[in-house]
C-alpha cells in the first residue's frame, strides 16, 4: 500500500471553519472532507481519481 503523501495547507480561517462544520455534520474528520470535496471538484471536471485501497484489518486469515 502507498503511504499518503502529507503536505502543509494554509487555509482563510472562515474557510477552516466551514470545513470543520461540513465535516462534523458529514461525521467525518476534516481532513477526509478535505478529501472528498477535492475528488468531488475532480468528478465535476471529468477526471476521476481512483480510491487506494486502505490497509486491511482485523485478524489474518486462518492457515491450514
Amino acid at each position: 500500500m502507498a503511504a499518503k503523501k502529507a503536505f502543509p495547507l494554509r487555509l482563510d480561517p472562515a474557510l477552516h471553519a466551514a470545513l470543520e462544520r461540513a465535516a462534523a455534520a458529514d461525521f467525518r474528520s476534516l481532513n477526509a472532507q478535505i478529501e472528498v470535496l477535492l475528488r468531488e471538484a475532480l468528478d465535476r471536471r471529468g477526471m476521476k481519481v481512483a480510491v487506494t485501497p486502505g490497509p486491511r484489518r482485523g485478524r489474518p486469515p486462518a492457515q491450514d
